[in-house]
Protein backbone atom coordinates (compact mmCIF):
# COMPACT_ATOMS: atom_id res chain seq x y z
CA UNK A 1 0.00 0.00 0.00
CA UNK A 2 0.80 3.43 -0.76
CA UNK A 3 1.57 5.94 1.94
CA UNK A 4 -0.80 8.53 1.81
CA UNK A 5 1.01 10.71 5.42
CA UNK A 6 4.57 10.81 6.72
CA UNK A 7 5.07 12.51 9.65
CA UNK A 8 8.29 12.58 10.99
CA UNK A 9 9.79 14.06 14.30
CA UNK A 10 7.31 16.62 14.70
CA UNK A 11 8.00 18.82 17.40
CA UNK A 12 5.85 22.03 18.65
CA UNK A 13 7.09 24.26 21.67
CA UNK A 14 5.34 26.99 23.17
CA UNK A 15 6.95 30.48 24.43
CA UNK A 16 5.91 32.58 27.33
CA UNK A 17 7.19 34.68 29.74
CA UNK A 18 8.13 32.20 32.19
CA UNK A 19 9.85 29.86 29.69
CA UNK A 20 8.74 27.35 27.12
CA UNK A 21 6.38 24.37 27.29
CA UNK A 22 7.39 21.73 24.65
CA UNK A 23 3.66 20.36 23.56
CA UNK A 24 4.72 17.72 21.24
CA UNK A 25 8.10 15.91 20.85
CA UNK A 26 9.39 13.71 18.07
CA UNK A 27 6.31 12.57 16.52
CA UNK A 28 6.55 10.22 13.85
CA UNK A 29 4.55 7.76 12.01
CA UNK A 30 3.00 6.60 8.31
CA UNK A 31 -0.83 6.80 7.61
CA UNK A 32 -1.39 4.21 4.59
CA UNK A 33 -3.61 4.65 1.94
CA UNK A 34 -7.37 3.51 3.04
CA UNK A 35 -5.98 3.07 6.88
CA UNK A 36 -8.06 4.55 9.53
CA UNK A 37 -6.07 6.10 12.53
CA UNK A 38 -6.86 7.42 15.83
CA UNK A 39 -5.17 10.03 17.94
CA UNK A 40 -5.91 9.91 21.61
CA UNK A 41 -4.57 10.32 24.87
CA UNK A 42 -5.62 12.38 28.34
CA UNK A 43 -6.33 16.17 28.17
CA UNK A 44 -3.30 18.22 27.27
CA UNK A 45 -0.93 15.63 25.42
CA UNK A 46 -1.17 17.75 21.99
CA UNK A 47 -3.82 15.79 20.24
CA UNK A 48 -5.89 19.32 19.25
CA UNK A 49 -1.94 20.94 18.54
CA UNK A 50 -0.88 18.12 16.62
CA UNK A 51 -4.02 18.14 14.35
CA UNK A 52 -3.80 22.11 14.20
CA UNK A 53 -0.24 21.80 12.50
CA UNK A 54 -1.32 19.28 9.80
CA UNK A 55 -4.48 21.44 8.88
CA UNK A 56 -2.03 24.25 8.23
CA UNK A 57 -3.99 26.86 11.64
CA UNK A 58 -0.55 26.50 13.79
CA UNK A 59 3.28 25.92 12.87
CA UNK A 60 5.50 23.52 14.05
CA UNK A 61 8.44 24.18 15.95
CA UNK A 62 11.00 21.25 14.03
CA UNK A 63 9.96 18.34 11.91
CA UNK A 64 8.30 17.00 9.19
CA UNK A 65 5.11 16.04 7.03
CA UNK A 66 3.97 15.24 3.88
CA UNK A 67 0.81 14.85 2.33
CA UNK A 68 2.06 12.03 -0.67
CA UNK A 69 -1.65 12.89 -2.58
CA UNK A 70 -3.87 16.06 -2.71
CA UNK A 71 -6.12 15.48 0.51
CA UNK A 72 -8.47 17.55 1.97
CA UNK A 73 -8.50 18.00 5.70
CA UNK A 74 -11.79 18.38 7.55
CA UNK A 75 -11.36 19.53 11.33
CA UNK A 76 -13.66 21.10 14.18
CA UNK A 77 -12.20 23.07 16.82
CA UNK A 78 -12.69 22.78 20.57
CA UNK A 79 -14.12 26.57 20.16
CA UNK A 80 -17.44 25.52 18.87
CA UNK A 81 -17.14 29.52 17.42
CA UNK A 82 -21.03 29.71 18.08
CA UNK A 83 -22.20 33.86 18.22
CA UNK A 84 -23.52 33.74 21.62
CA UNK A 85 -25.91 36.73 20.28
CA UNK A 86 -27.94 34.21 17.88
CA UNK A 87 -30.29 31.38 19.10
CA UNK A 88 -29.18 27.86 17.80
CA UNK A 89 -31.43 27.81 15.15
CA UNK A 90 -29.89 31.25 13.77
CA UNK A 91 -26.20 29.70 14.59
CA UNK A 92 -27.04 26.81 12.36
CA UNK A 93 -28.05 29.13 9.60
CA UNK A 94 -25.40 30.98 9.08
CA UNK A 95 -23.78 28.68 6.63
CA UNK A 96 -26.46 28.60 4.14
CA UNK A 97 -27.12 32.66 4.88
CA UNK A 98 -23.07 33.61 3.94
CA UNK A 99 -23.79 30.82 0.61
CA UNK A 100 -27.07 32.37 -0.23
CA UNK A 101 -28.61 28.78 -0.09
CA UNK A 102 -31.05 29.56 2.50
CA UNK A 103 -34.74 28.71 1.75
CA UNK A 104 -37.53 27.33 3.19
CA UNK A 105 -36.61 23.85 2.65
CA UNK A 106 -32.67 23.94 3.63
CA UNK A 107 -34.21 26.08 7.11
CA UNK A 108 -36.46 22.81 7.37
CA UNK A 109 -33.68 20.24 6.89
CA UNK A 110 -31.41 21.96 9.47
CA UNK A 111 -34.25 21.70 12.67
CA UNK A 112 -34.71 18.09 11.25
CA UNK A 113 -31.12 17.51 11.58
CA UNK A 114 -31.51 19.61 14.91
CA UNK A 115 -33.91 17.19 16.35
CA UNK A 116 -31.52 14.37 15.11
CA UNK A 117 -28.88 15.31 17.10
CA UNK A 118 -30.94 15.92 20.28
CA UNK A 119 -31.31 19.99 19.94
CA UNK A 120 -34.73 20.14 18.71
CA UNK A 121 -35.66 21.45 22.28
CA UNK A 122 -33.18 24.30 22.36
CA UNK A 123 -33.76 25.68 18.81
CA UNK A 124 -34.76 29.23 20.60
CA UNK A 125 -32.10 29.06 22.93
CA UNK A 126 -28.64 30.88 23.40
CA UNK A 127 -25.55 29.12 23.19
CA UNK A 128 -24.76 30.06 27.07
CA UNK A 129 -27.98 27.76 27.85
CA UNK A 130 -25.96 24.47 26.49
CA UNK A 131 -23.51 22.10 27.62
CA UNK A 132 -20.20 21.56 26.32
CA UNK A 133 -20.96 18.56 24.26
CA UNK A 134 -24.43 20.00 23.11
CA UNK A 135 -22.23 23.62 21.45
CA UNK A 136 -20.35 20.89 19.77
CA UNK A 137 -23.34 19.32 18.08
CA UNK A 138 -24.39 22.84 16.95
CA UNK A 139 -20.78 23.82 15.57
Amino acid sequence: MNKLLQVNKIKKIYHDKSGEVTALDDISFDVLENEFIAIVGPSGCGKSTFLSILAGIENKSSGSFNFNKKVTIGYMLQDDSLFPWKTILENCLVGLEVTGKLNKESKNYVIKLLKTYGLGEFIDKYPSSLSGGMRQRVG
